[in-house]
């Protein structure tokens, strides 16, 4: 399949079958975000997969906030995959404290995104997820206190087998060559 149509196959899905995910699967995603690049190969990262029912069930209910219908749809979910955001190394770190930038999450980012993209390839559906109790989750999966936890990604093989259309800004609106304009 063209990157294109990779890229356009790729979706949040929040709603997922209940069928389990198959190891391999997983192993070739985890493969592709260990091949992500890094500011100065620091690959600031540690996957943690939960895919046993029983513990996916329970890490979900600190995924969703309280009185609100935000991340419900993990409940359903048969894998959860918590980034942790490990220390970068000594060139990495220095460079983002002079350039005060978090090279470190954008390298999370780009390793996440290379996990959902083959996540798509796989016939898998995916669901980037910023906003949870990152405290309960770290004292479930057991991340020490030192360690961060950027970002959840539901898994599974999701209800639609057709993406959604995307709504997009249109191509001429997002660039333009040589300044700012």
């Amino acid at each position: 399949m063209s990157f294109i149509k990779l890229v356009n196959k790729r979706f949040s899905v929040r709603k997922y079958k209940n069928t389990p995910v198959e190891r391999e699967k997983i192993l070739r995603c985890l493969e592709a975000a260990r091949l992500a690049p890094s500011a100065c190969n620091s690959q600031p990262w540690h996957f943690i997969v939960v895919d046993k029912p029983k513990e996916t069930a329970l890490l979900s209910e600190k995924t969703t906030l309280p009185l609100t219908k935000m991340n419900q749809f993990s409940k359903g979910a048969p894998v959860i995959v918590a980034l942790v955001a490990e220390k970068p190394n000594l060139s990495a770190q220095l460079g983002g404290m002079i350039k005060k930038k978090p090279y470190y999450l954008m390298d999370i980012g780009i390793a996440a995104e290379h996990f959902c993209l083959q996540a798509a390839e796989e016939g898998l559906g995916t669901c980037m997820l910023g906003w949870f109790n990152e405290k309960a989750v770290k004292e479930y999966l057991g991340v020490p206190v030192k360690r961060s936890i950027p970002l959840l990604i539901t898994l599974g093989y999701s209800e639609k087998e057709i993406p959604p259309s995307k709504v997009r800004a249109g191509l001429e609106d997002i660039y333009s060559f040589g300044k700012y304009s």
